[in-house]
């Protein structure tokens, strides 16, 4: 098993997504590893700005021609932002996971819970053992 295309400037969870650190905001998608693994995404339900997420709780549903995926919050905070370009065009989590395929932009609440993270080999070694996307 290959975990696919994993820019080492991002950091990962165990769940497949991808984090990426702007200032007090953070990007996140899922890894082009999910995204192969979910096969063509035909549909995202974006969160909605200014909702409270969780660690490790659902904050999107991502739908594929094989199935229904959640995303998971990779900290507690507040959802800045959607993809909105993912309404008319969920295929780009497909093309372009880690740029135009992007999901949500949150804002970590400063005393909040993370899910742990990993870094891109910490990630590729445990793609490689096999875990479920």
């Amino acid at each position: 098993m290959t975990a696919g295309n994993v820019p080492p400037d991002l950091r990962y969870t165990k769940s497949h997504e991808w984090i990426r650190e702007l200032g007090d905001e953070m990007i996140v998608g899922i890894t082009d590893h999910a995204q192969q693994e979910l096969t063509d995404i035909v549909f995202v339900d974006l969160p909605k700005s200014g909702a409270s997420v969780k660690a490790g709780a659902s904050a999107l549903v991502l739908e594929s021609v094989k199935t229904v995926a959640d995303v998971y919050a990779p900290f507690d905070g507040t959802v800045v932002a959607g993809n909105e370009a993912l309404k008319a065009h969920p295929e780009l989590v497909n093309r372009a996971p880690y740029s135009d395929g992007w999901l949500f932009k949150m804002r970590r609440t400063p005393s909040g819970l993370a899910t742990p993270n990993l870094s891109a080999a910490e990630y590729e070694a445990f793609v490689a053992v096999g875990s479920p996307a």
